[in-house]
């Protein structure tokens, strides 16, 4: 930390800096509320996919038990073709969200194929997608943890270093330029009266002369 220079200029200064710490604290305060209101909705997001994609699974396991028994090669008739992601400016982050979402079901034989196979290609369809949605909202998550996280040191840094430290070096300037001013006014009265006493003694020896 650099010394303080106690003068008026710096003292100007010190004010201009406060004045604008002041002015800039509650635009951060509240980026900071908006941030944690943001966070909540996030975690809601990430708990709705979660429960969506276990009540596909759930239908699933209770609609298609076969799924375990039968020998049938179903492993790749649904897969993601095209995931198109864009970002949105949530309070000066930038957070994806999925704006497109194309699912390709492999073409198969209804004849080949058992009947359930297309209430699970129904079924996976929603399971990929709500999937790539939990993935994406806790990227969405991380980003808004990790701004909330850097607002909040920055709404401390200014509150409870900035803006104390300007106020004590403000206080810490004014009492040395008030001392010195103190100080100057009484030099002078010592000077003034120093004066007289000199031009009493010259005075003096005049008339004795």
């Amino acid at each position: 930390m650099t010394s303080l220079t106690l003068s008026k200029s710096t003292l100007n200064k010190e004010k201009q800096n406060l004045k604008a710490y002041n002015r800039y604290l509650p635009a951060l305060e509240l980026k900071r509320q908006q941030l944690l209101a943001e966070l909540q909705k996030a975690k809601a997001s990430i708990k709705e996919a979660e429960q969506q994609l276990e009540n596909v699974l759930t239908q699933v396991a209770n609609e298609l038990p076969m799924l375990s028994r039968e020998n049938v090669d179903i492993e790749k008739l649904v897969k993601i073709d095209k995931a198109e992601l864009s970002e949105e400016n949530i309070v000066g982050t930038k957070v994806p969200f999925l704006k497109e979402l194309t699912v390709h079901t492999a073409p198969y034989c209804d004849l080949a194929m058992p009947h359930w196979v297309d209430l699970y290609v129904e079924l996976m369809q929603k399971a990929l997608k709500w999937q790539l949605e939990q993935q994406i909202r806790k990227e969405r998550l991380e980003k808004l943890s990790k701004a909330s996280r850097t607002t909040a040191q920055r709404v401390n840094l200014f509150s409870k270093v900035l803006i104390p430290r300007g106020k004590k070096s403000i206080r810490k300037i004014q009492v040395y330029l008030s001392d010195q001013d103190r100080a100057g006014i009484i030099n002078a009265k010592l000077a003034k009266a120093r004066g007289k006493i000199e031009q009493g003694y010259e005075e003096h020896l005049q008339i004795q002369v």
